[in-house]
C-alpha cells in the first residue's frame, strides 16, 4: 500500500515539475517583443519616426498585412492613386485629419474600415504603449504627409488614467493568469471567437481542444504560421508572432489549459 501512494506521490511531482519546466522555459523564445519607449518632454518629430520606423518594420507586426495590396491597404506606396497613407489619411474619414484618422485606425481599427478590406485589424492599444501608437501615428504622417504629433499628445507611461498595456508590467495584462483577462488583454477576441465574445474572422476557439491538443495549441500561440486551419489559408501572417516573449510561462500555461480544456 505505502508503496502504491508513493508512487502516486512520484507521478504527481514528476508531473508539477514538468509543467514548472514548460512554463520557465517555452516562451522565453521564438519572437521579438516591441521594445519599450521613454519619450520625454523634448522628443522631436523625428525621434518619434525613427521609433515608429522600427516598430513598423518589426515588433509591431504590421508589414504581415500592409503592403501586400490583398489584406490590408498600403501604406507606405501609392493606393489606387491616393498617395502613401500621409498624403490621404486626412481626406479618408469626414471631420477627421490625418493625425486622428491614424490614431483611430490603430486603436479603433473597426470605426472606419476601409472599402474592399475586412476587419481584420487588431486593437494595436491592447498591444502597444501610447507611446509606441505615438511614434506609429508619426511614422504613417511621414509618409507623404506632415508630421504634426507633439509631445503632449503622448501621455507619460505612469500618468493617472494611462491605458494599461504589455509595458505596464511582466506580461501582457498586468501578468494577470485568468485565460479571458489574457484573451482579452492580447486581443485575441478581435479575430477569434470564443463562446459569445469575439470576432469570426480567425479560427472559432470555443470548442479548440477538440480538435487540437495542447501541445498544438501552444505551438499555435508560439509559431502561429506553422499550423494554419483549413480554410484561413488568406490570413497567414496576421496573427502577431510576438506572444513568446509578451507573455510569460504562467500565463502561456494558463492560457494553453484553457483552451485545451474547452471541448
Amino acid at each position: 500500500m505505502w508503496a502504491n501512494n508513493l508512487r502516486i506521490l512520484g507521478v504527481v511531482l514528476g508531473t508539477l515539475a514538468l509543467y514548472t519546466l514548460i512554463a520557465n522555459k517555452i516562451p522565453q523564445v521564438q519572437s521579438e517583443v516591441p521594445r519599450a519607449l521613454t519619450l520625454g518632454a523634448n522628443v522631436t518629430p523625428e525621434q518619434l519616426v525613427s521609433a515608429g520606423d522600427e516598430l513598423y518594420h518589426g515588433a509591431g507586426g504590421c508589414t504581415a498585412c500592409h503592403g501586400l495590396g490583398t489584406r490590408a491597404p498600403n501604406l507606405l506606396t501609392d493606393e489606387k492613386g491616393q498617395g502613401p497613407i500621409g498624403a490621404r489619411c486626412g481626406k479618408r474619414e469626414p471631420g477627421k485629419d490625418c493625425k486622428a484618422y491614424v490614431y483611430e485606425s490603430l486603436t479603433s481599427p473597426r470605426a472606419y474600415v476601409v472599402a474592399g478590406y475586412e476587419p481584420i485589424m487588431p486593437e494595436m492599444g491592447r498591444i502597444l504603449s501610447p507611446q509606441q501608437i505615438w511614434a506609429l501615428v508619426a511614422f504613417l504622417e511621414s509618409q507623404g504627409g506632415t508630421v504634426d504629433v507633439k509631445a503632449s499628445d503622448i501621455p507619460a507611461a505612469n500618468a493617472p488614467g494611462a491605458p494599461a498595456t504589455s509595458s505596464a508590467g511582466p506580461g501582457i495584462a498586468g501578468g494577470s493568469t485568468d485565460p479571458i483577462t489574457i484573451i482579452r488583454g492580447a486581443g485575441c477576441t478581435g479575430c477569434h471567437k470564443i463562446g459569445s465574445e469575439g470576432a469570426a474572422i480567425g479560427p472559432n476557439l470555443t470548442h479548440v481542444g477538440s480538435r487540437l491538443s495542447a501541445a498544438l495549441i501552444r505551438e499555435c500561440i508560439l509559431k502561429p504560421d506553422t499550423r494554419v486551419a483549413k480554410g484561413y489559408e488568406k490570413f497567414v501572417g496576421i496573427m502577431p508572432k510576438t506572444f513568446g516573449n509578451q507573455l510569460t510561462g504562467a500565463q502561456l500555461e494558463s492560457l494553453v489549459q484553457f483552451l485545451a480544456s474547452h471541448k
